[in-house]
């Protein structure tokens, strides 16, 4: 492997070590190896930086390990051109594994330009995106604690979600509450306590709460309950530091927002996932393909076999599935034109990941042009009589003669 960069390291990170190989010398010549292990406290990946500024290493590179990377990062950057690599791309030659040996072989492929490095978004990125990863995953557990509710009210003989469309509305945990202190609602209470057209309904709701609800009961939903308000009051916390979070990025934020099915939390999700600056990604195919959007590739012998697309961000893949599902609801869009063209054939779960590999790169193009999303609507695509047109146009231009057809 030729050589394209004289002082390199290498590192082989662990939860308690970091073995490094460093790799210095003229392009021209064998480079010079020298190899040491550090732990991974402040102190000692201190220590690793210091080992590395004596020896002028320009470039570092470590693989994706889990989390234990982060601290190693954390305290390299800025003082180093760092880079992240798959693991799976640069695997070592079946054999012979010990921690020094992986640790000369990355910096031997570093040495040659052989490491692609994966994108590590910018700090601040790193906490919106930290974030916004733990309201989404709050969210669900106050949906698992919302359907235990449901669960437990049917044990119970209480149909309440039979008439009330939302249990956790306004006028739902109004009832539940009075449900729960073991209260006897009559018609007219059941009306002071619920909101609009419920109020119709308020002989079916009193038939509904006479139910089976022992102490037991009562007991286990308050626990649900109590958890389900706990998850809540967090999730507006984060949402208070998210909004003051991406206040300096306004900007990208409204243009995001411009794009069907993008509200406020998810382009903040997208922001926190692949950053504002489109220049780390050549094109939207590499971004597309870096999210796991990009359909997978097996071809052997002229043959193609079904296959997947990558795992990629998941977090990314999350939302824009999100995204895509609400953007099929605007009627007279390009979006759910898209859709609904695929469906027919490709079935709604694959339409859904065309459809949000679709709108990643709409929010690349977005996010490098900076200009707002603007709908083509849903007969964007030429008609049978325009695509005539073109052809007979077309093929006049190539010097086709209708009346002798040469």
């Amino acid at each position: 492997m030729d050589a394209i960069l004289e002082r390199v390291a290498g590192l082989d990170v662990h939860q308690e070590t970091v073995v490094a190989c460093v790799l210095f010398g003229p392009l021209d010549r064998r480079a010079k190896k020298e190899t040491k292990t550090f732990g991974t406290t402040v102190n000692e990946l201190l220590e690793l930086q210091d080992w590395l500024a004596k020896h002028k290493i320009t470039d570092v590179a470590m693989e994706s390990t889990g989390v234990f990377w982060k601290p190693v990062w954390n305290i390299l950057e800025g003082e180093f051109t760092l880079i992240l690599a798959n693991a799976q791309r640069i695997k070592n030659v079946p054999g012979r594994k010990t921690d020094i040996s992986d640790a000369a072989w990355i910096a031997k492929l570093l040495r040659a330009g052989l490491i692609e490095s994966s994108f590590v978004p910018p700090v601040e990125f790193r906490d919106l995106r930290d974030l916004t990863r733990y309201r989404r995953k709050l969210i669900g557990h106050a949906t698992s604690e919302k359907n235990r509710i449901h669960k437990i009210l049917q044990d119970a003989n209480i149909k309440l979600s039979t008439y009330v469309s939302d249990l956790f509305g306004v006028s739902g945990r109004l009832l539940l509450n009075a449900l729960l202190n073991g209260e006897v609602l009559e018609i007219g209470e059941v009306k002071a306590l619920v909101k609009t057209s419920l109020k119709k309904k308020a002989p079916q709701i009193v038939e509904a709460l006479n139910g089976r609800m022992r102490t037991h009961h009562q007991k286990i939903i308050q626990m649900h309950y109590d958890h389900l308000e706990y998850i809540e009051e967090r999730v507006k916390e984060l949402e208070t530091e998210i909004s003051q979070l991406v206040t300096t990025h306004n900007e990208e934020m409204d243009l995001l927002i411009t794009i069907p099915g993008i509200q406020k939390d998810a382009a903040a999700s997208v922001l926190a996932e692949i950053g504002i600056d489109m220049c780390k990604f050549p094109t939207e195919k590499h971004l597309a393909s870096w999210g796991g959007f990009s359909p997978g590739n097996n071809e052997s012998a002229g043959k193609k076999k079904g296959s997947k697309s990558s795992k990629g961000n998941k977090g990314l893949k999350t939302v824009l599935c999100q995204v895509a599902w609400a953007a099929v609801k605007k009627k007279d869009s390009r979006l759910s034109s898209f859709y609904y063209r695929l469906v027919k054939r490709r079935g709604p779960y694959k339409a859904n990941m065309a459809l949000a590999h679709l709108l990643l790169r709409i929010i690349y193009q977005v996010l490098k042009e900076r200009t707002p999303y603007k709908e083509l609507g849903w007969d964007y695509l030429p008609t049978k009589e325009r695509k005539k047109e073109y052809f007979i146009k077309k093929l006049k231009n190539m010097g086709y003669d209708e009346e002798y057809g040469l």
